[in-house]
């Protein structure tokens, strides 16, 4: 009998083999910001996941804040993740490319000239961030976003969801999680302005639910997944009381939209009743999807999927050095662990040269 996991499940116009998502994770092997031939064995080779999430893609050229992180905002750029979405489809894989605008989380040195590091306000995150050319260097103050500037943000993630599906993505994952720019709205800290899109619950939400609505009448929100991250201080993001508000607003808006799924990343929220209580809200008023991510073995994800409370699980650093974690996980394997030396540089090592198990 198939564990719950390894159960095929279906929402709206998407059908998953399984109930195993591959997270999203940085992996910085995107040389000049191109998908190449490397990330097209590096996906293939994980292609039993029920569902993989890629690492997180930018929408244009102000998006690009970290070194060799891939694009999706010109032809070239379409071409190569064609290759990948080929290669996923031909083992029976299924591919959602999420869209991340990094926002204030950025260096110049790891962008294109003529490009501006924009976010709702101008709060500098103070954060460390590795250079090519540079070495180690602080992320720099962003310019506050002018009316115009989010009217063509949103512009930008629509023509980048509409480039992934002409490239062969099943759907879109907008990244509102770990402290990026759709995030970087919904806090107060790092959202202060006075105008419509600050101040209140409400006004601090709207680009989220405009960017999904969006993209949603884009492409379709049969092809829509949203990742949210509440209580998480990644990315130098403080904590607010106005957080269980804010998310079951988000959520509650979400909702209506009939997208496919929600990906929650719980670990923070976890932590506290309130958090708790935070998770168990979202999957009530979220009708369509959850994804659960936060460290989840095999035990615990069984348990989330026997008790109703998720419907997926995503896997990160496990998919790293087990390319085919479903199989391990249908044979009681073994995880191996992944290597973090390896995780963020630019060569095969540590990327394509973890073995299957009967290898």
């Amino acid at each position: 009998m198939k564990t719950h996991l390894l159960s095929e499940i279906e929402k709206n116009t998407q059908v998953f083999k399984n109930r195993i998502v591959m997270a999203p994770m940085t992996r910085s092997r995107a040389i000049q910001n191109l998908p190449n031939d490397l990330m097209q064995q590096y996906y293939a080779q994980r292609s039993t996941a029920g569902l993989i999430i890629t690492e997180g893609v930018a929408p244009s050229t102000n998006a690009l804040g970290y070194a060799r992180i891939p694009g999706i905002f010109n032809n070239e750029q379409a071409i190569g993740w064609k290759k990948i979405t080929e290669a996923v489809h031909a083992d029976g894989g299924k591919i959602f490319i999420q869209l991340m605008h990094v926002g204030r989380i950025a260096n110049k040195a790891n962008m294109p000239e003529n490009t501006k590091i924009l976010a709702p306000s101008a709060v500098n995150a103070h954060m460390d961030m590795w250079t090519d050319t540079l070495g180690m260097q602080k992320t720099e103050e962003p310019l506050e976003m002018s009316l115009e500037e989010i009217e063509k943000a949103k512009g930008e993630f629509i023509q980048a969801a509409k480039n992934a599906i002409e490239a062969g993505f099943d759907g879109v994952e907008l990244h509102a999680a770990n402290g990026y720019l759709l995030e970087q709205f919904l806090n107060p800290n790092s959202n202060i302005r006075n105008d419509k899109y600050g101040g209140s619950t409400e006004n601090r939400s709207k680009f989220v639910l405009e960017v999904t609505e969006a993209v949603g009448h884009a492409i379709g929100f049969d092809k829509i997944g949203v990742r949210i991250s509440p209580y998480s201080t990644f990315n130098t993001m403080p904590l607010y009381k106005e957080i269980p508000e804010t998310y079951i607003h988000v959520v509650t808006e979400l909702a209506k939209l009939d997208i496919t799924y929600l990906h929650v990343i719980d670990y923070a929220a976890r932590a506290t009743e309130e958090g708790r209580n935070l998770i168990k809200t979202i999957r009530k008023e979220f009708g369509q999807l959850l994804i659960l991510n936060g460290g989840y073995t095999k035990e615990r994800a069984e348990n989330v999927l026997i008790n109703n409370d998720a419907d997926l699980i995503s896997f990160g650093s496990p998919f790293i050095a087990n390319p085919d974690l479903p199989y391990r996980i249908e044979n009681n394997i073994e995880w191996a662990k992944a290597d973090p030396a390896t995780f963020y540089t630019a060569d095969e090592k540590g990327y394509i040269d973890y073995p299957d198990y009967n290898i």
